[in-house]
C-alpha cells in the first residue's frame, strides 16, 4: 500500500509532497519510571554476577596451576568427581581388571582437559554479564562479544564505548594467560609423574610384578642382599618426601596410572613400607635405623595426601592402637619369609 501524496505548482516548477498521517507523526509513550529502574538493577546483577565467576574461574587456576601448596579446590573437585561418575558408570560393566585399567588411564587427562572448558566457560559467561550490563545489546551479542574477546577471534566489535573495550581486552588477557598457563602446568605434572615411576619401575626388580614384601625380602636374602637394604630404604624415603610434594600441590598427578596395569604408586609404597615393618619386627638382621626412617616418611607422605583429599585416617597413632593386619596374616607371612630360608628371629 502506498502512501498518498500531492502535486503542487509553484513559479511554473511542480512539487511533489507525501502525505503523512497524524497517527505517524504520534510519539510513542514514554517508558515508565519502574521499567527504567528494574532494567539497572537487572544491569548491575549481571554485572556483578558475571564478575564473580571469572573471579572463581582465575582462582581456581591459580589454586590449581600456581600456589606451590596444598590448596583444595571446589571447581576442580566438582570437575574430578562428575568425570569420575561417568568412567565408573563404564568400568563397572567390565569383567576384567585390565580392560578396566586401560579405560581409567584416561581419567586424569580427562579430567583436567575439562577442568581448562569449565575455566573458559565460566570466563565467557562472566563477561556476558558484564557486556550486557555495558549495554552491548541483548544476551545474544553480549554472549557474542564475550566469545570474539575470550578466543581473540575478533569477528565482534565493542564499537567506541571504552569501558567494553577495556573489558574485552582483559577477557582476552584471561583467555589466553589460562591457556598459558596451562601449557606450562602439563610439563610440570608430567616431569613429576615420570620421577614417580621410575622408582615404582625398579621396585619390580625386586619385588615382582605386582609387588610384595615377602618377595623383596626373599630376593635380598637368595642374593646374600640383606645388609644392603640400608640404600633402599634411603632412596624411598627421599622418594616419599617428593611424593607428598607434589601429590598434595600437583593434585591431579594423583589420578596419573602407572604405564602398566600391574604397577601402582600406592601399592610400591605399601610394599615397600611392609618390607621395612617386617625387617625392623620380623628378620634377623642388624637394626638399621634407616629403614625406621622410611617407615616414618611414608606414613607422613600417605597421612598429608589422605587429608588433603578428606580420607578419614588416624593422624597421631598410639603404639598401643588396633591395625588392620591380623595375628592370622602375620604367621602366614611369617611361615612364607621361613620357607624363602629369609633369617628371621626366633619367637616371631
Amino acid at each position: 500500500m502506498t502512501a498518498p501524496f500531492r502535486v503542487d505548482q509553484r513559479d511554473g516548477l511542480y512539487q511533489a509532497s507525501i502525505i503523512v498521517p497524524n497517527a505517524c507523526l504520534r510519539r510513542p509513550p514514554p517508558k515508565q519510571p519502574g521499567t527504567r529502574s528494574v532494567t539497572v538493577i537487572l544491569h548491575l546483577l549481571a554485572a556483578a554476577g558475571g564478575v564473580v565467576l571469572v573471579l572463581v574461574a582465575i582462582l581456581s587456576a591459580m589454586r590449581v596451576l600456581v600456589v606451590p601448596r596444598s590448596a583444595r579446590d571446589r571447581v576442580a573437585r566438582l570437575v574430578f568427581l562428575a568425570v569420575r561418575r561417568i568412567f565408573d558408570f563404564w568400568t563397572w560393566r567390565y569383567a576384567s581388571y585390565y580392560r578396566a585399567d586401560r579405560l581409567m588411564a584416561w581419567y586424569a587427562p580427562s579430567g583436567l582437559l575439562l577442568l581448562v572448558f569449565v575455566w573458559l566457560l565460566l570466563v565467557l559467561l562472566g563477561y556476558t554479564g558484564v557486556f550486557l550490563a555495558l549495554g552491548a545489546g541483548n544476551v545474544h551479542d553480549a554472549l557474542t562479544l564475550s566469545g570474539s574477546s575470550l578466543l581473540t577471534l575478533g569477528f565482534a566489535s565493542p564499537g567506541d564505548n571504552l569501558p567494553r573495550t577495556l573489558a574485552s581486552f582483559s577477557e582476552s588477557a584471561a583467555g589466553l594467560i589460562l591457556i598459558a598457563l596451562l601449557i606450562a602446568y602439563l610439563p610440570t605434572i608430567y616431569s613429576a609423574f615420570s620421577r614417580r615411576e621410575a622408582t615404582v619401575g625398579m621396585l619390580e626388580v625386586r619385588a615382582g610384578s605386582p609387588p610384595s614384601a615377602v618377595e623383596l625380602l626373599a630376593r635380598y636374602s637368595r642374593i646374600h642382599g640383606l645388609d644392603q637394604l640400608g640404600n633402599l630404604w634411603e632412596r624411598w624415603e627421599e622418594w616419599f618426601q617428593e611424593l607428598e610434594e607434589t601429590h598434595t600441590s600437583l593434585a591431579a598427578v594423583n589420578f596419573f596410572r602407572s604405564p602398566t596395569p600391574d604397577r601402582s604408586w600406592i601399592t610400591a609404597a605399601g610394599t615397600v613400607l611392609d618390607a621395612a615393618s617386617l625387617t625392623a619386627s620380623t628378620v634377623d638382621v642388624p637394626r638399621n635405623p634407616r629403614g625406621e626412617l622410611c617407615i616414618r616418611a611414608g606414613y607422613l607422605a600417605l597421612g598429608h595426601i589422605a587429608s588433603f583429599f578428606g580420607i578419614p585416617h588416624n593422624p597421631a597413632p598410639k603404639p598401643d592402637d588396633p591395625i588392620s593386619i591380623s595375628r592370622q596374616e602375620f604367621d602366614d607371612v611369617y611361615s612364607r619369609l621361613g620357607a624363602a630360608r629369609v633369617p628371621t628371629q626366633a619367637g616371631g
